[in-house]
């Protein structure tokens, strides 16, 4: 799978989703689980242990699956200037950029049975520093602090779909963030996540939902890191049953939800070709 080249110029686009108190890290780490590890200090090197030695690994062979055709996107094809890291978790793989500090794609493969489990999971809010990413090139929690106007840290990967403790711990992580506004992230971003998983609820197989910010030219940056704020976003559904494809793509502000586009348009759109040579039958008019 390959990315359209991205220029990174004045004019170019660049590629690049509040509850209650909940459980400390060290709490998310001893959870029963695959990856569950002895308590150590609430850092990032403990956070380390919520991963596999596989998805500590900069590679996507482990989470090839979470692909649909089980055929990663090729870190390659993303400008070196960008920086591009290719990190696994468990229900969702991220491209990562180390200049940007933030993802410019997430992909996840949802199903009935997966959002059956991930239904009442109980919501962390234990965000953290990506520990895998070094730490000249991974955002940290004081970059999202005391911010005018406000962000919010809005998941790609949404915590709503983690279906247990660990894959909802791994949703916290930096590297699934974007500065986001926070009207967008809480309300209409919010019904597009949740108008999503109706969809992959009713679905006959696997949905693959590709989530990521846009850099258009003159976007601001915050924190001592200077982590991109994306002007816009986009989220890719691929129904590959059906092999009907949509996609929203919402400016990153206060705004009102819009009807999703076919993927010919999203393409046109973004200069994101993120199903390659996939087939794609067709749309939707709405989720």
């Amino acid at each position: 799978m390959h990315l359209r080249k991205i220029a990174v110029g004045l004019s170019a686009l660049v590629l690049l989703s509040t509850g209650a108190q909940a459980r400390g890290l060290l709490d998310l780490i001893n959870v029963p689980g695959p990856h569950a590890s002895h308590a150590g200090s609430a850092s990032a090197s403990s956070a380390l242990q919520l991963y596999s030695s596989q998805q500590q690994q900069p590679s996507f062979d482990s989470c090839a699956q979470l692909f649909p055709g089980a055929k990663p996107i090729n870190t390659a094809t993303v400008p070196a200037t960008m920086k591009p890291l290719a990190l696994c978790s468990d229900n969702f793989a991220v491209l990562y950029s180390q200049t940007s500090k933030t993802p410019l794609v997430v992909v996840e493969r949802l199903n009935a049975a997966q959002l059956k489990d991930a239904k009442g999971e109980e919501r962390t809010n234990q965000f953290y520093p990506d520990p895998r990413i070094p730490k000249g090139g991974r955002a940290e929690l004081s970059d999202y602090r005391g911010q005018h106007p406000a962000v919010d840290r809005g998941h790609q990967s949404p915590a709503a779909d983690a279906p247990n403790p660990n894959a909802m711990a791994q949703t916290f992580a930096l590297s699934n963030m974007v500065p986001q506004d926070p009207t967008n992230n809480r309300k209409i971003w919010s019904k597009v996540e949740s108008d999503v998983r109706k969809f992959a609820k009713r679905a006959d197989g696997n949905v693959f939902v590709f989530t990521g910010p846009i850099f258009d030219s003159g976007h601001s940056t915050i924190g001592d890191n200077k982590v991109w704020v994306p002007t816009r976003l986009f989220k890719l559904v691929y129904d590959a049953a059906s092999k009907r494809a949509w996609a929203y793509v919402l400016p990153n502000a206060e705004t009102a939800i819009q009807r999703p586009m076919d993927y010919q348009t999203f393409v046109k759109t973004t200069g994101l070709n993120l199903l390659g040579n996939l087939p794609v039958s067709g749309s939707v008019g709405r989720t």
